[in-house]
């Protein structure tokens, strides 16, 4: 199969394109776009066939759901039945944006998109391309980020292209992706609401209209009856070299670092994502320049173009300080962890553990 690419202005579109990969979407095909916050595979949510293919394409097991995106809430009442009360309030604040809401299904959505689970994850991109081929294919898009599944997310379609060439009918190329980390997906058929999977909207800020909001700690213990949420599985967004996780300061870098080298590292086989200003006498090193630390906004956004930056330089091993569990640090912290989770032999990190 060849993939084709349409490069198109992210703020306004080429309707012929639009036009085009929705004809795609249509006929049953797949097609990559961007969101806010990562590239999506996407497909007719209402297709089991289709959705059956984003699985091939990805190698994504069929107990790891599906998020399906939706151009405007009237789509929604093909999806769900009653929307909780606090949904409208949380429509309002955060659609369209990177908050996914899982609520009890309609019998029209395939269980293939649901991993089975009588619930289904939807949410409204917050992207001009995105938004224009859900309307233009005049059905709701299931969409999981267009990737290899477990690889890092895609955040250009240089990315989608890399892991997903030959296995997928297009790409939408609209230019990197401004949120950098996937949505929040927040439970809305549990009390208190749960939150499966930190995202781009923060904790704080759905304790704002929800009140209480757990987060959860682990998935369940049975993985193959379904998964609730994408994103949940110990290890994922996980890069070919191993992830050695840091306290979140220059010192304990450092310290992790020199251990690296007293286990026979050498400095180029040592990838590091350098927040800015630290360590900067170290020589040797292969530096992704991150960002300013505490800027999670800005961390968030460069994270796996950071990952797969470093991974592409030929380097043994990626070593990264973990932000504190506030704001979006939560949910690069959630990503780092799972990147890094089978890492025990060579994990150096101290109580962030």
């Amino acid at each position: 199969m060849e993939t084709k690419v349409w490069r198109v202005d992210p703020k306004s579109p080429d309707p012929e394109a639009i036009n085009e990969a929705a004809e795609i979407i249509r006929k049953g095909g797949l097609i990559a776009f961007p969101t806010e916050t990562v590239y999506g595979l996407g497909a007719n949510a209402l297709d089991e066939t289709a959705v059956r293919k984003i699985f091939a394409a990805k190698e994504r097991p069929a107990w790891d759901p599906l998020i399906v995106h939706i151009c405007n809430l009237a789509m929604l009442e093909q999806l769900v039945e009653d929307a909780p009360e606090k949904f409208t309030e949380l429509a309002s604040r955060f659609m369209p944006g990177p908050l996914t809401v899982v609520m009890r299904k309609k019998a029209i959505v395939p269980d293939a998109v649901t991993a089975g689970l009588p619930t289904v994850a939807v949410r409204m991109p917050n992207h001009p391309v995105a938004l224009a081929l859900i309307e233009a294919a005049g059905v709701p898009i299931a969409a999981p980020s267009a990737n290899k599944f477990g690889r890092p997310s895609p955040t250009t379609a240089e990315h989608v292209l890399h892991d997903l060439a030959g296995r997928i009918d297009g790409i939408l190329d609209a230019g990197p992706t401004q949120v950098g980390v996937e949505s929040t997906v927040v439970d809305l058929t549990k009390t208190p609401p749960v939150i499966l999977r930190p995202g781009g909207v923060s904790k704080e800020r759905l304790e704002e209209v929800l009140g209480e909001v757990i987060v959860a700690s682990r998935p369940p213990s049975d993985v193959e009856a379904g998964l609730p949420s994408p994103g949940m599985m110990p290890r994922h967004y996980a890069p070919s070299v191993p992830v050695i996780l840091a306290d979140g300061n220059p010192s304990e870098l450092l310290q992790v670092i020199e251990r690296l080298k007293s286990q026979g590292y050498e400095p180029n086989q040592i990838g590091i994502l350098m927040p800015e200003g630290w360590l900067t006498g170290e020589e040797g090193l292969v530096i992704f320049r991150w960002g300013r630390w505490s800027n999670w906004e800005e961390m968030a956004q460069r994270l796996f173009e950071g990952l797969r930056w470093l991974e592409r330089q030929g380097v043994s091993v990626i070593v990264a300080p973990l932000p504190p569990p506030i704001g979006l640090g939560l949910a690069i912290r959630d990503r780092l962890t799972k990147a890094a989770s089978t890492n025990s032999a060579t994990n150096c990190q101290g109580n962030s553990r």
